[in-house]
Formats: C-alpha cells, sequence, structure tokens
C-alpha cells in the first residue's frame, strides 16, 4: 500500500526516522500530527489510556484493564524503529498538545512477521485517524522488511473490522479463541 502524498514537514526517507512527522487531514477537516513515539511522550501516553472509555481500552487490551502498570507503560514505550515501532497522533486540546491516537506493532518469533494495534481517541474516532496511523505503521513495517503484519481483536471490535477490510486486511476466526479475529495483511 502507498501512502497518500501528504504534507511532509521532515525528512520522509523513512518513516523509521526519529525526526520525521507529518500533518495529516482528517475527513472532518482537522489535522494533526503524527510522528513516532518517543520517551517524552510517556505521560502523554499514560494520560491517553487513561481517557480512554472502558470500552476502548478493553478493545486495546484485549480485556477489563483499570491501571496501566509502570511495567506495561515502560513495554508500550519501547520503540527501536524496528522490530518495535509506535507512530501517535497529536492535537492541540486547550493550548496543549495531547495524544489522539497511537499505532505500533512488534515483531513476533515467526520470521518476517509482526503483530499491530491501533488505538484511536473516542472523541477522534470516525474521522479517518485509525487509517492514517495504520498506513504509515504498514509502509514502515514494508521498509522494515516485515511481510505480514497481522492483528488480534475482539470479534465485538466492528470498527476495527471495517478498518482492516478497507486496509485490504484478510480477516479470520481465531482458532483457539472463537470471540477473537485475526486480521492479516500480506507485505
Amino acid at each position: 500500500m502507498v501512502l497518500p502524498d501528504r504534507t511532509h514537514t521532515a525528512s520522509s526517507e523513512s518513516h523509521a526516522d526519529a525526526k520525521a512527522h507529518w500533518i495529516e487531514p482528517l475527513s472532518d477537516g482537522s489535522h494533526v500530527l503524527i510522528r513516532p513515539l518517543r520517551l517524552e511522550d510517556r505521560e502523554r501516553e499514560l494520560e491517553f489510556i487513561h481517557k480512554l472509555s472502558p470500552e476502548s481500552r478493553h478493545f486495546r487490551f484485549l480485556g477489563a484493564i483499570k491501571e496501566i502498570s509502570p511495567g506495561l507503560l515502560d513495554q508500550l514505550m519501547q520503540v527501536d524503529f524496528h522490530d518495535k515501532m509506535a507512530f501517535v497522533a497529536l492535537a492541540h486540546q486547550d493550548g496543549k498538545l495531547v495524544e489522539v491516537g497511537v499505532s505500533r506493532y512488534a515483531a513476533t518469533e515467526t520470521n518476517n512477521q509482526c503483530e499491530c494495534a491501533v488505538t484511536v481517541a473516542d472523541a477522534w474516532q470516525h474521522r479517518g485517524l485509525g487509517t492514517a496511523l495504520m498506513r504509515h505503521l504498514i509502509a514502515t513495517a514494508r521498509l522494515n522488511g516485515f511481510k505480514r503484519i497481522y492483528s488480534i481483536d475482539a470479534a465485538a471490535n466492528t470498527h476495527v473490522q471495517a478498518l482492516a477490510r478497507d486496509l485490504g486486511f484478510q480477516s479470520i476466526r481465531d482458532p483457539q479463541d472463537t470471540t477473537q479475529l485475526i486480521h492479516s495483511l500480506q507485505l
């Protein structure tokens, strides 16, 4: 999948460039800044997760989770620009820059595959933000040599099903858990 032509305000030679960032227009006319996750985003990431609705948090972590442990937050913040990658979407709200979405992947033990996830703040859903975040993630996975990207999601998560379909992912029922779907894209 080729990224649509966007306003590139930094080097776009590689999606794995820590300084790369893009201003993305959304379907409602608003804009967000998308860039790789940085260590300085730790508090933003924590605040973002806390502000998710219980349903969105459940879909993101595939289970009920109230508090984010420091260990889990450490894991979410680990980005090496190859085997672990994350992009954040940032928007100005009330005079400060806040996280409104995140996409990420992590290499799996199976060669040339990575598992991905995308989460969009409840108030920012249905604007095309998930699509924008995933396009950057898919392009980076492809540039980094991955051959397959996949996601395991709750079968009840109809938003992710629609997003996966729109991005060309194939979806099957998880043979180990029928309450989940596996969305897979050959890169």
